[in-house]
């Protein structure tokens, strides 16, 4: 193995310095030392770092480290705390300790890390500080590895090699014996395994798992991402077997403990190239005039029973996962396109929310419970859009009537406070090869909400079935999608950025907060600025997670919501079918710390795949770009760094980065407090919103990176004379890093792609 390369003791700064201190005080508790002493035991024979070393150990008596017990002799005050969180790693290699044990993020520099990797669990020594420091401190146990597998390329030697990573968990290359290397070649994208970490060494040890073939080719760039983030390729062959076990006939004893659904009229609606329909409506006029709407979802419950091998790999799982060419289904296709699939002309099990609606589209009357269905007709989306619109077709009249009842049920929830984001989603033409051919748009239409409104509808009234108990009631575990209110600081940077493009955000009240976040959506419509501003909007909103604790639904202004409508690609919604059929059997309350657990699995298991998704959609853009270097195109600044600007063009919303350094005719500064390059002579300016002209310099399919040349620009601002500050890290939780523009190089917000819009 390389040796490590020893750094002269000349070289040594300051926070080094600091750092080699502390670990003499601290590993010595009860002796005494001065400057002589100290710089004998660091072998400094220098005199200006001998004096250095004097600065330091004042330093860290005035930060109440080390006590004076005389003239120039120093010991180590005792006042050892620790405390323990996940470590978030930074561009630059240091770190910060998110801990619920303390308010602030803690700041650990890159040589405090030992061995740390992003994501990890750690336990953290906090160094004493004077109040107007931010906390520090070291990392002195690893509880928990986040990740010991890691995806990148290799590179061989005669003696050694090494894999180069390509994700952004991971900042030491990973050293391999030629023994281990499996077969993997020069070159080649391969998935290593972190065997060993000496502590005298920046670089672990590793071992080749499997070789992903040759970088910039489809499927090793999509099976690299889904290694990246510990994504399934497929099945176990005993979940494979035991799905295939189910018998497709549905017993006659389980038809009569049913309600039968099967002689009502009954369809679905989906994208044309779904191929799993978890949910379906039925709809009948009654003879008082109201309408009975059935929202009918596949009884996965039925067929996965708790503890199985089936329940097991989907609870893993937790959830499917679509990449742009391909998905990871939750559970095995026997299930999620057979049995559980809600096809036309089959008779399906489902678990039903039943509304009795009047013509003001109000809940009259509900009823749950399971239920035996029989579909007339599927749907795509356009197909329905297209009755809407005046069109001929099937089943126009129950159509029309749903699609009216929907747009009370929307206008009634918009009146209570909701909030209308309606994304752009990001969709490729592929070949055959996988080769993206083309990118367009899709937004939902009526079609789209008709299902979506239904949708909310059944996950509201399910929650509030089981929630909502008299006052001196108190409520059974549940299952409960919780979406908080915003950060109000948060909310502050937002509403200072837009008002640079004439929007106001009224802040006061949270009805003020929906209903002029309302009309920012509206105004911005068709803007340049649209999908940017979009996209800050929701970051400055809380991220809606899974929990037994209910605090209400904030986006969508309900006090009361859950996830009951997707079991086929939700291991939540099955959480809910579980507990929803035991508390209407009478049962009592289910353990609420297993669940509140489950919950949070299941929260973490959608963020990566929420990040694998966008990982995909980031590929197919560069890979989409990549024949067309040297070419034009007109853009929107969309965020704003350190290390330049991030450009997402109009016309195909690929984003890619103009480096400050290719900036010509000044000296360009970041202006972190107002999301702008600045430069230093001319004060032209740079910010958030700009169009500019850029041309395509390079498409880096292995980093899935764009990188732009700046052309031309409309924008003719200058920047008043004014302190430039440059990023600094900062050790709250609003650092740089958490605002609201872009963290880490690379890290462009894309659209996330929905399997269905309606969820």
């Amino acid at each position: 193995m390389p040796k490590k390369e020893k750094k002269s003791k000349r070289d040594i700064g300051k926070k080094e310095l600091h750092r080699l201190l502390y670990d003499i005080f601290s590993g010595n508790p009860d002796q005494n030392f001065n400057y002589k002493q100290l710089a004998q035991r660091l072998g400094i024979k220098n005199m200006n770092a001998k004096q250095l070393i004097m600065t330091v150990l004042y330093e860290m008596k005035n930060d109440n480290m080390l006590t004076e017990e005389s003239t120039g002799l120093f010991k180590f005050k005792v006042n050892t705390i620790y405390v323990t969180g996940i470590i978030d790693l930074t561009a630059k290699g240091t770190a910060y300790l998110i801990s619920d044990d303390c308010k602030e993020d803690v700041f650990i520099p890159q040589v405090g890390l030992n061995h740390a990797l992003n994501g990890d669990k750690v336990k953290v020594l906090l160094y004493a500080r004077s109040s107007k420091r931010r906390p520090e401190g070291e990392v002195v146990e690893i509880l928990e590895r986040k990740k010991e597998t890691f995806v990148g390329i290799i590179q061989c030697s005669k003696q050694y090699a090494f894999l180069v990573p390509t994700g952004k968990q991971l900042p030491y290359d990973i050293f391999i014996p030629l023994a281990d290397l499996n077969g993997a070649k020069d070159g080649e994208k391969a998935i290593v395994k972190i065997t060993e970490w000496p502590e005298n060494q920046k670089n672990p040890v590793g071992k080749v798992l499997e070789v992903l073939g040759t970088p910039g080719d489809n499927d090793t760039e999509m099976n690299a991402i889904m290694a990246e983030y510990e994504l399934p390729v497929q099945f176990p062959t005993n979940v494979e077997k035991a799905a295939k076990k189910i018998k497709d006939a549905i017993p006659a004893e389980e038809i009569k403990n049913r309600r039968d659904f099967r002689e009502i009229t009954t369809f679905t609606i989906d994208p044309k190239d779904a191929k799993d329909f978890d949910d379906a409506l039925s709809l009948q006029k009654l003879k008082n005039g109201h309408y009975e709407v059935g929202v009918h979802i596949a009884d996965v419950s039925f067929y996965v029973t708790p503890d199985s091998v089936l329940d097991k790999e989907a609870y893993t799982r937790a959830t499917s996962v679509y990449l742009v060419d391909r998905t990871i289904p939750m559970l095995p296709e026997q299930l999620s396109n057979g049995l559980c699939s809600l096809r036309p002309d089959e008779e399906k099990l489902c678990f039903s929310a039943v509304f009795e609606l009047n013509d003001k589209a109000e809940v009259v009357n509900q009823w749950f419970g399971r239920t035996i269905i029989k579909s007339n007709r599927r749907f795509t989306y356009e197909e329905a859009q297209a009755m809407i619109e005046g069109g001929e077709g099937d089943y126009k009249e129950e159509i029309l009537t749903l699609n009216d009842l929907a747009q009370k049920l929307r206008a009634a929830r918009f009146q209570n406070g909701a909030i209308a984001f309606d994304r752009i989603e990001v969709r490729f033409d592929i070949d055959e090869k996988g080769k993206p051919t083309g990118v367009y748009f899709k937004r939902s239409k009526e079609a789209n909400k008709l299902i979506e409104e239904f949708m909310l509808l059944a996950n509201k009234k399910v929650a509030e079935k089981i929630g909502k108990v008299k006052e001196n009631q108190k409520a059974k575990t549940f299952v409960y999608r919780i979406h908080e209110q915003p950060n109000t600081e948060k909310l502050e940077d937002f509403s200072r950025f837009i008002a640079k493009f004439g929007y106001r955000l009224r802040t006061s009240t949270p009805r003020q907060i929906s209903s002029s976040m309302n009309k920012l959506m509206e105004d911005v419509q068709d803007r340049p600025e649209q999908n940017m501003i979009e996209t800050l909007a929701i970051r400055t909103m809380a991220k809606a997670v899974y929990s037994t604790v209910n605090v209400g639904h904030y986006g969508l202004a309900f006090d009361y919501y859950s996830h009951f409508t997707s079991p086929i690609r939700r291991y939540p919604d099955v959480m809910t079918h579980r507990l929803l059929q035991r508390y209407l059997d009478g049962g009592r309350s289910a353990n609420a710390e297993k669940y509140e657990e489950m919950c949070k699995h299941c929260s973490d298991m959608e963020q990566i795949a929420a990040n694998a998704e966008r990982a995909s959609i980031k590929y197919k853009q560069v890979e989409f770009m990549s024949d067309k270097l040297g070419e034009n195109f007109m853009g929107t600044i969309s965020g704003v760094t350190q290390w330049g600007f991030y450009v997402e063009l109009n016309d195909t919303k690929c984003e890619g980065l103009v480096s400050i350094n290719e900036l010509e005719g000044d000296y360009y500064e970041f202006d972190e407090e107002n999301y702008c390059i600045v430069g230093r002579h001319h004060r032209k300016v740079y910010q958030l919103g700009d169009q500019v002209l850029v041309k395509v310099a390079k498409a880096n399919l292995v980093a899935r990176q764009l990188d732009f040349a700046l052309v031309g620009s409309e924008s003719t601002t200058t920047a008043a004379p004014a302190k430039v500050v440059s990023s600094k890290t900062r050790g709250n939780r609003q650092r740089p890093e958490r605002k609201l523009r872009r963290g880490r190089r690379g890290d462009a917000p894309t659209k996330r792609k929905e399997k269905k819009s309606k969820k």
